[in-house]
């Protein structure tokens, strides 16, 4: 990974033929926005958005084939790190994200081809789960309106997610290389005001409550609270200088939907309270 930040860090034509390589790639796709992320982050707006022109190209070129997710994923994350190169502030960066989710909505609902294919899947699925007779009785199926609205607001969120992690991945390129364990600490200090923090929080309550479109957003603004939320937990971690294992276990536990809810509380505590100022370092 230093190697490929280095490469594309050596200049205008080196970034321009990782981001463009990299995107044609099936496997490793994922890598070219980090590289646009990457040249945004250190160069600024005028640089990033030729290569960002470029590093276009592939991801058009998998719409075509009626892969959108790349094309998603790349603009998303170009948007992301223009706003953290222009703020220098996570809090910004992740209200932006919410933006991002709802622009990847109203990029998917253009392609009904997709979308169709998706709900034709998760039908046969759901129809396979039903036949089996471990499952009689448990499978509930959606009316294909609301099966609809769940595929866009579970691919928004995808590409809210991936935009934020490769987001972090091209940031500790950034700090490896010019600011070495520069990340570590901006990350161990990643923490939302309490007014951003309580909207969030209100927004996503009151999501239940409000039109379908409205609906399709809930996940959107949960992200920056979860967010905000393993960046407590690995500051305290860094703070208390607690083994690797304290990670894993947290990590492992986040399959369980109450841990996501139980740290967007804890984020939103958080926001007021500062845990991690009350909290002695371990020498």
């Amino acid at each position: 990974m230093r190697a490929l930040a280095q490469f594309a860090m050596s200049g205008r034509r080196q970034a321009i033929l990782a981001a463009v390589l990299l995107g044609f790639l099936p496997v490793v796709n994922f890598l070219s926005p980090p590289v646009v992320a990457l040249v945004a982050l250190r160069h600024g707006k005028s640089e990033a958005l030729i290569v960002l022109a470029w590093a276009l190209l592939p991801a058009l070129g998998w719409a075509i084939l009626g892969e959108m997710i790349p094309l998603l994923l790349m603009l998303g994350i170009a948007v992301l790190a223009l706003v953290l190169r222009s703020t220098g502030s996570w809090e910004a960066t992740l209200i932006a994200s919410i933006g991002v989710g709802f622009g990847a909505q109203l990029g998917l609902s253009l392609q009904p081809a997709f979308l169709a294919l998706m709900e034709e899947q998760v039908t046969q699925l759901m129809e396979q789960l039903a036949n089996n007779p471990e499952l009689q009785g448990q499978v509930i199926f959606a009316a294909p309106e609301q099966l609809h609205q769940w595929l866009l607001m579970v691919f928004g969120t995808m590409v809210v997610f991936f935009s934020i992690a490769l987001l972090m991945l091209a940031r500790s390129w950034q700090a490896g290389l010019f600011n070495p364990g520069g990340f570590r600490e901006e990350f161990h200090q990643l923490r939302l005001g309490w007014k951003a923090s309580a909207v969030m929080f209100l927004m996503f309550i009151l999501a239940d409550y409000g039109p379908p479109v409205f609906q399709q957003l809930a996940l959107f603004f949960l992200m920056p609270l979860l967010v905000a939320g393993v960046a407590l937990v690995h500051g305290l971690v860094g703070r208390r200088k607690l083994p690797t294992a304290v990670l894993v276990i947290f990590y492992s536990a986040l399959i369980s939907p109450v841990m996501f809810q139980l740290l967007a509380l804890a984020a939103l505590a958080d926001s007021w309270y500062d845990f991690r100022s009350r909290v002695r370092p371990r020498e």
